[in-house]
């Protein structure tokens, strides 16, 4: 839907009230399968039991609202709003202390989303300082909706709101592998009253995936935060420990009955775009100015059925897509960066195997060595240049208790990038068992390694086992097959833990050959065995006024090669954490670590470590300002041994000057002072991000970069322009310099690209 029709008057609220009873009457008193109070009687929209679960009605429309946030349809006043939500923070449990009325609506196109959100507070307390696109919301004044489309109690999608109408979508699978670039077509609209906010959004049918056409029984979720009293709420009961993941265990949503989806028809978007770049590029081999390269392609999304999607890409662009935020590292390993590019967004969750997924790496102390053995960012980059796609294909979705994806993409030579035509497959299939529990496999194929020594091939199988409602059994074991490689071609997982508010515990194995290579995916480490376990406890202190809750926590990792024979590290650590109510918190933390370095490591230009064992400890602090200060983010610092030397960090992270919802600067800064046998050395690397939101869909960005230990300075400039819901403009300016050089810091490139894309649906 890209634009909602103006109000149509109701003529008579008996008209209405007549519609009503007849819809809820062609529903049924009773549904079989709900997880649940049976369906509401009208007048009423909501029915509740003694377990906190909630049955919500939709009511059709006869007429379509006027998207205004300000709910003065008539329809306000014959259909009763759906209320009574439940705190999670900072009483579970207790009725929330602000209230707040919901309606869902629907017609043959859309279905609508409204609520009145009752604020006791003056509205100058209210947190309301985030406007863009998919930007922290949960950090404002807020309300979302999560929808189970298919009613697995798994999976679903999140739409998120404000009283300055912001908007936040995101998918998510297995309940919190959360895709937070999942872009939807959809909007809303909000407004403000005396005693509180509102909005009216509208999503249309088209941007959801679900079972079947016509009655419909889905899974419905509603989170209100009140940050200004650090509160939360939802429909259901959440329970506490679930934390800021309680929108995405949909085992504990409510149900929603009533709906009807229409008639199946043609389900088919069309993406064409349009964009013209001039580069500059004085690094390259055959250094080169102001070169022009117009450009031009298409994604097409055709439903295959209502739960199945296919979508194919041509000549694909990626020259809008954000620059990546630098990173300082002191470790041999490599960085992870995660995926933003747009076309292997949708379905991501869906890819994700063992416990790992391409938003970021799965829980417990070993997660950053997790192997990701689908990661898209292998895709069409390479050497850190964009590689040529010429073309590919995808499907995803569910079929019955089955999540499938399969996907084919082929890339074309770029020499430069040392990148040679290839050929990337991957399938995954997954299977639903037991209530909240899944079983799975991935086969994922490269036509050329990366060596160019011919083919590679990974396969693994895994299980994601949930028991009760804070037991948790991760497991996967999977291996590889690539040419001109013999040897430990395996790697497995295994993983226990219990997470409940007060008390948490964990135990984990995690084991990659030496040979393991998935060259679609994405491992930081290989040939080792890594032994885990962690112990928390979690008390909340009774009547404190400054203190939510208070975390003791000990980790324990010991890391040996693949065989077991010989140690490369362990590592002791021991945090204590205080949450406070104005939603701030402190934390401190104290390391022991044994590292075996198996061969010398340059850590810096002209600072090498020999091989050997370093011993090394060092204490940690950090206070984190909530973002309703107008200065928010964390302030951190550490101090101790580092490799038979002295290390010193200062850093400053997730910072955020809050300006105005349409204007903010978020700075971070990472200080580092070495001093080791070998030599001193100082990283230092500053980032400055400056945003300017003229409204909810359109922003102008700015991100400079100096990093002092590979002397450059990189900036950006970007125009994002969202014209109608899901086309769009872009303007992006960026450049590199060499800081070395006297005077101004030489240019090393240089791109100027504008970019422009329609969606057509049909």
């Amino acid at each position: 839907m890209h634009r909602c029709p103006g109000r149509v008057r109701l003529t008579c609220t008996t008209v209405l009230l007549t519609a009503v009873a007849a819809a809820a009457a062609a529903q049924g008193p009773q549904i079989a399968g709900i997880e649940g109070p049976p369906p509401p009687a009208p007048p009423d929209t909501i029915a509740r039991d003694e377990q906190g679960r909630a049955t919500v009605r939709a009511t059709r429309l006869t007429a379509p609202l006027r998207l205004d946030g300000r709910l003065d349809d008539e329809i306000y006043g014959v259909v009763r709003g759906a209320g009574g939500f439940i705190q999670q923070e900072p009483r579970e449990g207790q009725p929330a202390t602000e209230q707040t009325e919901i309606w869902i609506f629907f017609d043959d196109r859309n279905v609508y989303v409204a609520a009145r959100c009752w604020d006791s507070g003056d509205p100058a307390q209210w947190v309301v300082n985030e406007l863009q696109r998919d930007g922290d919301v949960t950090q404002n004044e807020s309300l979302s909706i999560q929808f189970d489309t298919f009613y697995d109690r798994r999976n679903g999608v999140f739409f998120q709101s404000s009283p300055a109408g912001a908007l936040r979508d995101q998918a998510f699978t297995d309940e919190g592998n959360q895709n937070l670039s999942w872009n939807a077509v959809w909007d809303v609209r909000a407004a403000r009253f005396d005693g509180g906010w509102s909005y009216e959004m509208v999503i249309p049918f088209k941007s959801l995936r679900y079972a079947e056409s016509g009655p419909q029984v889905w899974g419905v979720q509603l989170r209100r935060i009140v940050k200004w009293k650090n509160e939360v709420s939802f429909l259901t009961r959440v329970p506490n420990a679930y934390g800021m993941q309680g929108p995405f265990y949909a085992s504990v949503f409510g149900t929603l009955v009533g709906l009807e989806t229409p008639a199946r028809s043609v389900n088919l978007d069309v993406k064409p775009y349009l964009a013209s770049a001039l580069t500059t590029d004085r690094a390259a081999a055959a250094p080169y100015s102001n070169d022009f390269s117009p450009n031009a392609g298409f994604d097409i999304k055709y439903g295959l059925s209502r739960s199945l999607t296919a979508d194919v890409t041509y000549n694909t662009d990626f020259a809008q897509v954000e620059e990546d935020v630098q990173q300082v590292n002191l470790t041999r390993f490599s960085l992870f960066f995660p995926e933003k590019r747009e076309f292997f967004l949708e379905g991501q969750g869906i890819f994700a195997f063992g416990g790992a997924s391409v938003t970021g790496f799965g829980g417990g102390t070993a997660a950053n060595d997790v192997p990701i053995l689908f990661f898209s960012r292998r895709i069409g980059l390479s050497q850190g240049q964009a590689v040529p796609v010429v073309a590919g294909g995808r499907v995803t979705g569910k079929a019955g208790a089955f999540s499938l994806g399969a996907l084919n993409i082929s890339t074309d030579d770029k020499p430069s990038a040392r990148a040679l035509a290839t050929s990337f497959s991957v399938l995954r299939l997954k299977r639903d068992v037991l209530r909240r529990s899944a079983v799975g496999l991935i086969a994922a194929h490269r036509s050329r390694t990366m060596a160019d020594t011919g083919s590679n091939l990974t396969l693994g199988v895994d299980a994601n086992l949930q028991f009760f409602r804070n037991v948790s059994v991760t497991s996967y074991v999977a291996r590889t097959d690539t040419a001109g490689l013999r040897g430990d071609d395996t790697s497995y997982r295994a993983q226990f833990d219990y997470a409940a508010d007060r008390y948490g515990v964990m135990a984990e194995r995690v084991m990659v050959g030496e040979h393991f290579n998935p060259e679609v995916g994405f491992t930081r480490r290989t040939d080792f065995r890594r032994d885990s376990a962690l112990l928390r406890f979690s008390p909340r202190p009774g009547g404190s006024r400054a203190v939510r809750k208070y975390t003791w926590q000990a980790t324990y990792d010991y890391v040996t090669d693949a065989a077991g024979a010989s140690l490369e590290n362990r590592d002791i650590k021991g945090t204590f954490r205080t949450d406070f109510n104005s939603s701030d918190s402190w934390s401190v933390d104290y390391t022991r670590s044994l590292e075996q370095l198996p061969t010398p490591f340059e850590i810096s230009p002209g600072v090498r470590l020999p091989a050997g064992a370093y011993r090394y400890q060092f204490a940690r602090t950090q206070y984190g300002f909530g973002q309703q200060r107008i200065l928010s983010g964390r302030l951190s610092a550490s101090r101790g041994s580092f490799y038979n030397g002295d290390r010193t960090e200062f850093g400053i992270g997730a910072g955020r000057v809050n300006l105005s919802p349409h204007f903010s600067v978020e700075p971070s800064l990472t200080l580092n002072w070495v001093d080791l046998p070998q030599g001193r050395f100082t990283q230092r690397l500053i980032t400055a991000r400056t945003i300017i939101m003229p409204s909810p869909r359109m922003a102008i960005s700015s991100l400079v970069q100096y990093n002092a230990t590979n002397s450059t300075l990189s900036s950006s400039a970007r125009l994002r322009w969202e014209y109608t819901p899901g086309s769009e403009l872009f303007v992006v300016y960026s450049e590199g310099r060499d800081t070395l050089t006297r005077g101004t810091p030489e240019l090393l490139n240089r791109s100027f690209i504008v970019k422009i894309t329609r969606l057509l649906r049909f």
